[in-house]
C-alpha cells in the first residue's frame, strides 16, 4: 500500500462537505433553472453546456478516485470521489436527454405558433 496522499479522515470529511454540499446545491439550482426555462425555450446556450460540464467534472472525479484505488490509496481517499463522481455522472447524464427533449418541444411549439400566425 502506498503512503496516503492526504489524511483519509480529513480528506473524506472535507471532500464530502465541499463536493456533496457544493455540487449538490449547484446541480439543484441548475435543475431548477432548467425546469423553469427549458419549457419556454430560454437559456439553452447556458444550461446545456453547464450540464455537460458537470457530467465531465463527475467523470474526471471518478477517474481520480479510480486512479487512487489503482495505486493502493486507503479507502477514505478513493471511496468518496468514486461514489460522488458516479452519482454526479449518472444523475446528470440520465437527465440530459430529458432537458434536450424539453428544448425540442419548445422549439416545435414556437415553429407551430409561427405557422399559425402566418396562415
Amino acid at each position: 500500500m502506498a503512503d496516503p496522499w492526504f489524511d483519509p479522515n480529513t480528506f473524506g470529511a472535507w471532500f464530502g462537505t465541499v463536493a456533496g454540499g457544493g455540487f449538490g446545491t449547484l446541480c439543484g439550482l441548475l435543475g431548477a433553472t432548467a425546469g423553469s426555462l427549458a419549457p419556454r425555450g430560454r437559456g439553452k446556450y447556458i444550461i446545456i453546456p453547464a450540464w455537460i460540464m458537470l457530467i465531465c467534472v463527475g467523470a474526471s472525479i471518478v477517474l481520480f478516485g479510480g486512479y487512487a484505488w489503482a495505486v493502493g490509496q486507503p479507502w477514505g481517499i478513493w471511496y468518496g470521489p468514486v461514489l460522488f463522481g458516479l452519482i454526479l455522472t449518472v444523475v446528470m447524464g440520465s437527465l440530459l436527454p430529458m432537458i434536450l427533449a424539453r428544448y425540442r418541444q419548445a422549439e416545435h411549439r414556437r415553429i407551430d405558433a409561427d405557422g399559425l400566425r402566418s396562415a
